[in-house]
């Protein structure tokens, strides 16, 4: 309805460049966001007030207060906001596109309103997304092949050259309980971690701190 009688009472210009926008208006006024279709960059209009809709609202919390004539005061004042509502919403609507549109270009080949600042390429006409900008794909380009290099290089350094993979070697210090960090001694403790236990009923010797022996079973200290 409101949509008809607008168009019977108010006939206003087309206005372009309004399918990407969100509409932040309120009573107060009028504001509009506008979003760039590639990057999801948005730009805020200038707040524009309603001072029909600020007159309503003070009369509606006059009205609610005190009643009577004030009451009857803000019903009018809300019924010619709702008459002009319309029109003034579609008039800061204009207004924002234009104050906007600077900012943004519609790409002809795939129609989307896009940026100026940061997602049309100039030199093309196009937006990023149908014309890349070659220094930045170049760019891209070298620091992805730059990454993958680095960790092929990593994988050719054997890390694992200055230890005894052969030997037992517990993640915790045995005396301390800290952890060893692959070394010979605990670095909190300075106890050796690779010590072997000897066993004194058969004088086997076994890595870590086993409580029985793995050649007899005796227990050790026993």
């Amino acid at each position: 309805m409101r949509e008809s009688y607008l168009q019977t009472i108010v006939t206003m210009p087309n206005i372009p460049f309004t399918d990407n926008y969100t509409d932040l208006s309120s009573q107060r006024g009028f504001q509009f966001k506008f979003s760039c279709e590639k990057c999801g960059n948005g730009y805020m209009s200038t707040f524009r007030a309603n001072k029909l809709g600020m007159a309503a609202a003070a009369a509606d919390v006059a009205g609610s207060l005190l009643g009577g004539i004030f009451g009857r005061a803000a019903q009018t004042a809300q019924s010619l906001q709702s008459m002009a509502a319309g029109p003034q919403h579609d008039s800061a609507l204009e207004a924002a596109v234009k104050e906007i549109s600077p900012l943004f270009k519609q790409c002809t080949r795939c129609g989307k309103w896009v940026c100026e600042p940061v997602c049309w390429n100039k030199k093309a006409g196009l937006c990023e997304n149908c014309a890349p900008d070659l220094d930045e794909e170049i760019a891209a380009a070298q620091a992805a092949a730059a990454k993958e290099q680095i960790v092929e290089k990593v994988r050719q350094v054997d890390y694992l050259a200055q230890r005894d993979l052969a030997q037992v070697a517990p993640a915790l210090c045995p005396k301390c309980g800290a952890k060893t960090q692959g070394g010979k001694f605990c670095p909190d403790c300075g106890a050796a971690i690779s010590a072997k236990k000897k066993c004194a009923h058969c004088g086997a010797e076994a890595d870590g701190t086993p409580k029985f022996c793995p050649e007899c079973g005796k227990a050790y200290g026993g």
